[in-house]
């Protein structure tokens, strides 16, 4: 019997090698897992049906390594992504492990330090175009304090406005056919780190002098610990056309960041999630950045990888089914039929609609007298959740 929940190149489902990578060490436990190289994560995901792998600067190539060194890593892994034909569509650069981050990168106090990582991000960037990223995404998670006086909270967009204006040039200079997407947190490892949310994210990029470069790159469970709507903040960045990336995960709510399987804990956020970025025709990556449990060997990390893919494929079809519901969509039109009498208010404004508008006889009793059937529309959801529709 064929499996439909196989994934598909066409599916573009994707994984860092910091996800399948991980060891499972904790701030309270050790490895539990040994470390594997690059090429056999490459591998690994090719054994699990991935589409492509991403990779920061030093997941690749350690921060110490030699240039000997970078070039066999390099070597072997260009090797491994051609036996396997997976693809890396996306990288990014780590300025949060080493302790020159402590204070942050593109918004430290100290001078040297800015320019220092202007000056790794450069070489990220060249090692993400050798790879062929298309994508380069920055997550800024020592850009905040938890001492509110040692930072002027507008330096410091100032600097972030400056540091990204200077990595578009550069890929302007280059030629890169590159562009940049912005990852927003609100908290950990800093207390309060800058550009909390998407939408943070998005008031920002428009400040830039390359704004058509620079898109966003949500995370599941970011966007879940500040208590927020991730389906929402994915609406917004849809709507503006700065949907460059998605981070897909899990998370419950008031927690650290867990990084779960994509579907581990809220289905149903993840159901109009998939649903979201199907309707609208998303065509980038399906990108996990999640991490199997500490419980697990390899052979779990491969189930951990599966089951996210998994997932998706299965609510993509429940998504469909939603779609093609009779009782669904017709409740969902009852909901939103239109009134021919409002008709003439639509469209752009002009002063005879308006006077128009201010004069009409609206019965506020009769509209405050309507029901809208969303108990039994949502009741209708989760049946079809459960397989019941």
């Amino acid at each position: 019997m064929k499996d439909n929940y196989q994934p598909q190149p066409e599916d573009r489902f994707t994984f860092g090698l910091w996800t399948v990578g991980n060891t499972g060490s904790d701030p309270f436990g050790d490895d539990v897992r040994e470390k594997k190289s690059p090429a056999d994560l490459v591998y690994l995901l090719a054994e699990v049906g991935a589409y492509g792998v991403n990779f920061h600067d030093n997941d690749l190539i350690p921060i110490d390594a030699t240039p000997a060194e970078a070039d066999e890593i390099k070597k072997s892994f260009k090797k491994a992504l051609a036996d396997t034909g997976l693809v890396v569509p996306m990288a990014t650069t780590n300025l949060f492990y080493n302790p020159v981050f402590r204070d942050g990168a593109f918004t430290s106090n100290n001078a040297s330090v800015r320019k220092y990582t202007l000056q790794k991000v450069m070489r990220a960037i060249d090692l993400g175009v050798e790879m062929g990223a298309k994508i380069f995404v920055f997550w800024g998670g020592r850009e905040g304090v938890e001492v509110e006086a040692s930072k002027n909270p507008i330096t410091a967009i100032q600097r972030n406005r400056e540091a990204m204006n200077f990595v578009c040039e550069y890929v302007k200079d280059q030629g890169y056919d590159l562009k940049f997407a912005l990852e927003a947190k609100p908290n950990e490892p800093r207390g309060d780190i800058y550009f909390a949310t998407t939408g943070h994210m998005l008031a920002f990029i428009e400040t830039l002098d390359h704004p058509e470069m620079v898109g966003v790159n949500p995370e599941f469970a970011h966007e879940s610990m500040a208590g927020l709507s991730f389906v929402h903040g994915v609406a917004q960045a849809l709507d503006a056309g700065k949907l460059f990336h998605i981070d897909l995960n899990d998370q419950a709510f008031g927690r650290y960041d867990q990084d779960f399987r994509f579907g581990a804990v809220n289905l149903k956020t993840a159901f109009f999630l998939v649903k979201l970025l199907e309707d609208n025709g998303y065509k980038g990556s399906r990108h996990f950045d999640a991490h199997a449990y500490r419980t697990e060997d390899y052979e779990g990390v491969k189930d951990f990888a599966r089951g996210c893919m998994r997932t998706y494929l299965i609510l993509k079809e429940k998504a469909a089914r939603f779609n093609a519901d009779a009782e669904i969509q017709g409740l969902l039109a009852e909901i939103n039929r239109a009134d021919p009498a409002m008709a003439a208010f639509n469209g752009k404004y002009t002063s005879e609609k308006m006077k128009a508008l201010k004069d009409y006889p609206f019965d506020r009793k009769a509209l405050s007298s309507v029901g809208y059937h969303y108990e039994k529309l949502d009741q209708l959801t989760n049946e079809l959740l459960m397989g019941l529709r």
